[in-house]
């Protein structure tokens, strides 16, 4: 059987988030997710946190990390490598403990935010593939590289892939679609680090994600706390019927109105997870019409699942609220 080896690099230094290693999120130090992420898996044998603070040390400890040593100073710094951190945790547990895993598993702990599954799905990648060096997860990006130029101090553009000749005048459903690397989990096999001086290889594996929660901004952090507590339950969702789960009506007809399914299976997701949901709309204030029984018999129809139904919203061109949730926030998490 592989032994498998989960580390969690966790310096005390960060100038965009303060301390944002051990910064609370949702009730616990954000360190502490990937901990549980590695103890959660099916593969990882052993999690050790790789610190040079005696404070994130003891809370490593705390929610159950091992913490053989402290990283030293010199490869704790800002510009410090992968590979620098890599190799010193290996040396130590090879020279202190005769301990030497086969697979590395990297998890970075400014992402809180996991599927195991994915873990152990990289590391089974591995160990069925004798010739992988390494696998990396990856994301579809959104930006297209081919049509990214290097320009020099001449202004002279040179295209930054060149592989297709002008593909920067062609289509881009026409180019090959690009990964580009999120770092949530990289699966390395331990000679690669200490024998070929690498943290991936030349044979590397990739594993597409389609989630990236990764923190370096405040923004990042509160919205990542945000997708927490929702997973939690408990959260009470208020959403607006029409140009929302219905589609808009101008002519104030609602009896044609359409759903919006994606819209409505994030809103059943919600309420299944133990989210309060509320329905709110300005129908009737218009129209002075009774749309009651209609909108509960087009809420039936439609499968939506809600505790509330409010009355009464006044009608206007635009509604400001300063707790709105991005809609694509929601599409994003529950729709992948």
């Amino acid at each position: 059987m592989s032994e498998i080896l989960a580390i969690i690099p966790a310096r005390s230094g960060s100038k965009t988030v303060k301390h944002k290693n051990i910064r609370p999120l949702n009730g616990k130090p954000m360190l502490a997710y990937s901990i549980e992420h590695a103890l959660d898996s099916k593969r990882i044998n052993r999690t050790i946190v790789s610190t040079d603070s005696e404070e994130y040390a003891d809370i490593a400890k705390q929610y159950g990390a091992d913490v053989p040593f402290l990283r030293p100073k010199e490869i704790s710094e800002d510009h410090s490598l992968d590979i620098e951190v890599f190799q010193h945790a290996l040396n130590y547990l090879s020279d202190h403990e005769g301990y030497i895993p086969d697979v590395v598993v990297q998890l970075r702990p400014t992402y809180p935010i996991r599927d195991v599954r994915d873990i152990d799905a990289m590391v089974d990648i591995l160990l069925t593939d004798e010739t992988a060096d390494s696998v990396r997860c990856v994301a579809q990006a959104n930006e297209i590289a081919y049509k990214m130029w290097r320009m020099d101090g001449d202004n002279k553009l040179t295209p930054l892939l060149a592989d297709i000749p002008e593909a920067y005048n062609m289509p881009r459903q026409k180019l090959p679609t690009l990964y580009y690397q999120n770092a949530c989990i990289d699966v390395v096999r331990t000679k690669v680090i200490t024998e070929l001086n690498s943290m991936t290889g030349s044979n590397i594996k990739g594993y597409v994600m389609r989630q990236n929660f990764d923190i370096d901004t405040e923004q990042e952090f509160l919205r990542a706390e945000q997708y927490l507590k929702i997973l939690a339950g408990n959260q009470r969702f208020v959403f607006d019927i029409d140009g929302v789960i219905a589609q808009f009506r101008g002519d104030l007809d609602y009896t044609k109105a359409e759903p919006n399914q994606q819209l409505i299976k994030v809103i059943n997701k919600l309420y299944d997870m133990g989210n309060d949901i509320v329905l709110f709309t300005a129908r009737g204030y218009v129209t002075k019409r009774d749309w009651e029984e209609v909108t509960k018999t087009q809420m039936a129809q439609w499968g939506v699942q809600y505790h509330e139904l409010i009355f009464g919203k006044p009608h206007a061109d635009y509604y400001i609220d300063d707790k709105m949730l991005d809609i694509n926030f929601l599409y994003q998490i529950f729709l992948w």
